[in-house]
């Protein structure tokens, strides 16, 4: 078949759903398709459609099910359609949701927002992650944690250097942030803190296999954010062996299952604090969410990724 992937992300971005259509075209490759990537429908007449983005891609949605209504559409939810505008912007979301065929989610619980009648349309797929190739390093003299992920409000990004702002002067925690600042407002918090925060420090946008480095060097990966639909950035860490401290949202639950020990309440620096200086203390703990993750990453294979979209393009 042939399948045009749509994204709203552009051709270079180092955005994260420009990374999963480029990953899933790789896939769709592999399993015998002809595969192109573009920011919006141009007309192609292509066989499927695979649009990432309810509200973003609506145009090229409502375009290409009214000249090929018998075509099959899969739409992918991310995490600012599921969680933001499902209700900010209902009317283009909640068309696009009706115009698929196929709705795949990135993690178990992202049907609780979707209306009932659509629900049997959900395929849930997780996103994959290759393990670390080169052997592990922990940090020693210092007790690093990474953040990895664009700063945004999503993302509740400066949330872990609040955190670690009045730790104990004997704590040896520091805070290694990596990604792009999405306007000059956040890199200006970024820098900022920086200033103030001698246990932070922000790295910009980097390279994957700069990420990579950290995940081979850092104690503890934290995702702090206030929505996610499946962040990539868990596959990742898990695969790699790095533990998880993650806010207790959907998108984090669905992925890291509902008995995990390494949640703290959204925004919430203070029991951030907490957990973080417990990891710091306590290795006991720390190997808990390390078995916890290890059990988990299972779920984060290329083959279990790969046989996903077999499975779903079968029942198209």
């Amino acid at each position: 078949m042939h399948i045009g992937i749509i994204t709203p992300a552009a051709p270079g971005s180092l955005n994260g759903n420009r990374a999963t259509a480029q990953r899933w075209a790789d896939f769709l490759i592999e399993l015998g398709h002809k595969v192109d990537i573009s920011v919006s429908w141009d007309g192609t007449d292509y066989d499927v459609m695979l649009a990432l983005h309810a509200w973003r891609s609506a145009e090229s949605i409502a375009q290409f099910k009214q000249k090929f209504p018998d075509r099959a559409l899969v739409l992918a939810m991310t995490g600012t359609d599921l969680y933001r505008f499902i209700n900010t912007h209902p009317e283009p979301t909640l068309a696009s949701i009706h115009l698929a065929d196929k709705l795949v989610t990135l993690h178990r619980l992202a049907d609780r927002v979707l209306p009932e009648s659509v629900r049997n349309k959900v395929h849930v797929i997780h996103q994959s992650a290759l393990p670390v190739e080169c052997s592990i390093g922990r940090s020693v003299d210092t007790f690093d944690i990474c953040v990895v992920g664009h700063l945004r409000e999503e993302k509740d990004s400066m949330r872990v250097a609040y955190a670690v702002r009045n730790l104990p002067e004997e704590s040896r925690i520091r805070v290694l942030h990596y990604g792009k600042a999405h306007n000059d407002e956040w890199a200006g918090f970024a820098r900022e803190e920086m200033k103030n925060n001698h246990r932070y420090q922000w790295f910009g946008e980097v390279s994957h296999n700069d990420v990579c480095e950290a995940y081979r060097r850092c104690r503890l990966m934290v995702l702090p954010s206030v929505m996610e639909g499946g962040a990539n950035v868990i596959s990742e860490a898990t695969v790699a062996g790095l533990p998880v401290i993650a806010s207790n949202i959907d998108g984090s639950v669905g992925l890291l299952g509902d008995d995990y020990a390494g949640y703290f309440p959204v925004k919430d620096e203070n029991a951030l604090s907490e957990i973080l200086l417990k990891a710091e203390s306590d290795a006991n703990f720390v190997e808990k969410l390390s078995q916890q993750c290890c059990e988990r990453a299972k779920l984060f294979t290329v083959e279990a990724e790969k046989q996903g979209w077999k499975n779903l393009l079968n029942e198209l």
